[in-house]
């Protein structure tokens, strides 16, 4: 099924390079995430290695003020990656010359979105050819796919797989499936992509081990995450101290010994605390590693690039992190690099909100609402965050609240053991906020969305409800 899909696009990406190569000029609009950030690098790579001229902005969301703008601008060709395939409808009513590589769900009447659509044709998409964008591909993939009709780009796997994992495509069944999987075992025969099973905590390449199981949320480790005593102690007892003389270990410098050490004694740690076998299990999985880049460096793990990309992007600099994907060690990596740390404190203090605030408490859900105290680019991965926090319910979604220039911007945060229950956080966002005049979408496990401020409070009891709803089923 995957390889007959995969064909598909590749098909649909051929009808969509020969636009390209016609083209004197093109521009490109991607989303500013990690995923949108890689799918800008790797067709501003391909561009480039086919001769093909281009200019490349980065957007929060597309919608029609901005489509309106693009129009006006009268661009010689547009490509939209991870993004698009919601305003087929303007494209088509306005004559737009356009080419979409994305993976959220289409949006527009029938004869715009149908697979084999005679009004729009350079459309590439996996669920107008029967897959999920979800969790099968991610506009990365997509943007891979249209970059190997424009040449043999097989060495931009890599940057293709950060784009999933930025976008959480591993979530569901703990390592990557379907198309992402064939992208992964291109990337893997070009020899720029290694796939074993590890630990699955954030940090492998940079964060001294006991930071791993410190600041680890996803999963939540009780009695380890978010005490650094406890963390050390662990370590200790498990054989792998904290050495006052080389300082804290970091994993990749461990030992396989040590290693297996380690995730023994953390999963009797966890079932000694009486954690589901499938919790346990979620302690293994198949990790990312990026062969090109030097050991020790973010760009080594795909989850720490895409955390890398993230804070380019949220911080109004997704064209240093296209630049760290295009090769700059230097300036770009550099700026990278601070704009993680602005990051990271950024994160402390808006943690640090909640735990001095709190949450609200509903029957379904619970919500904190931050207004300007916390970047509303940043809110959804404070909401993620706080899951490890006293007070907060790890049977209920989280929400999180804050201003924004279009009025509150809403980013909600579920678990794999609520997925499982029928939480559906990509269609709660998207029907609850139009219910108030607003629009939101996602995925199953995270979701955003923007309401009017002045019917906010109706929107959280709405979601109460209907959230409530979907855990019954």
């Amino acid at each position: 099924m995957e390889t007959d899909t995969f064909q598909k696009l590749s098909d649909r990406a051929e009808l969509c390079a020969a636009q390209l190569r016609a083209a004197d000029s093109v521009h490109l609009v991607s989303h500013i995430d990690a995923d949108g950030i890689t799918s800008a690098a790797i067709m501003c790579l391909s561009f480039e290695r086919a001769g093909i001229d281009y200019t490349v902005e980065f957007v929060k969301k597309l919608d029609e003020k901005i489509m309106a703008r693009l129009l006006e601008e009268n661009h010689e060709l547009l490509v939209f990656t991870d993004l698009g395939s919601a305003m087929v409808d303007f494209m088509v009513d306005n004559g737009m010359k356009t080419i979409i590589a994305d993976h959220h769900q289409p949006n527009g009447r029938p004869e715009n979105i149908a697979t084999d659509s005679t009004t729009f044709l350079y459309h590439m998409n996996p669920h107008l050819f029967g897959a999920n964008g979800g969790f099968e591909i991610s506009g990365s993939g997509v943007s891979y796919i249209l970059a190997n009709a424009l040449g043999d780009n097989k060495d931009l796997a890599g940057l293709a797989i950060v784009g999933a994992i930025g976008d959480m495509q591993n979530r569901k069944y703990g390592k990557l499936v379907g198309l992402n999987k064939e992208i992964l075992e291109q990337g893997v025969a070009a020899g720029v992509l290694k796939n074993a099973q590890d630990l699955s905590l954030f940090g492998k390449q940079t964060r001294p081990i006991y930071k791993m199981l410190q600041y680890s949320s996803e999963p939540y480790l009780p009695g380890l995450t978010g005490d650094e005593e406890a963390c050390i102690r662990f370590l200790q007892n498990a054989g792998v101290g904290y050495d006052q003389r080389d300082g804290a270990k970091l994993w990749i410098e461990l030992s396989q010994e040590e290693r297996v050490s380690v995730i023994s004694a953390l999963m009797k740690f966890c079932q000694d605390r009486g954690f589901p076998a499938h919790r346990v299990e979620e302690l293994i999985r198949e990790c990312y590693t990026l062969l090109t880049e030097k050991e020790g460096a973010e760009m080594r793990d795909a989850s720490e690039f895409s955390t890398l990309l993230n804070a380019t992007g949220r911080y109004d600099k997704a064209d240093i992190g296209v630049r760290v994907c295009m090769g700059d060690r230097e300036d770009a990596l550099a700026e990278a690099r601070t704009l993680l740390s602005e990051h990271r404190k950024n994160l402390v203090n808006g943690l640090n909100f909640v735990k001095e605030n709190g949450v609200t408490q509903l029957e379904n859900i619970q919500y904190f609402y931050s207004g300007e105290e916390i970047k509303e680019t940043i809110v959804g991965i404070i909401a993620g965050m706080a899951t490890s926090i006293d007070g907060i319910d790890r049977k209920k979604p989280i929400i999180g609240m804050a201003d924004s220039e279009d009025g509150i911007k809403i980013s909600s945060r579920g678990t794999q053991d609520l997925i499982r229950r029928g939480l559906n956080l990509s269609k709660a966002m998207n029907e609850v906020t139009e219910m108030v005049g607003g629009a939101g979408g996602g995925h199953d496990i995270a979701a955003g969305g923007t309401v009017p401020p002045e019917r906010a409070t109706e929107f959280i009891d709405l979601l109460d409800k209907y959230i409530g709803e979907q855990l019954k089923k």
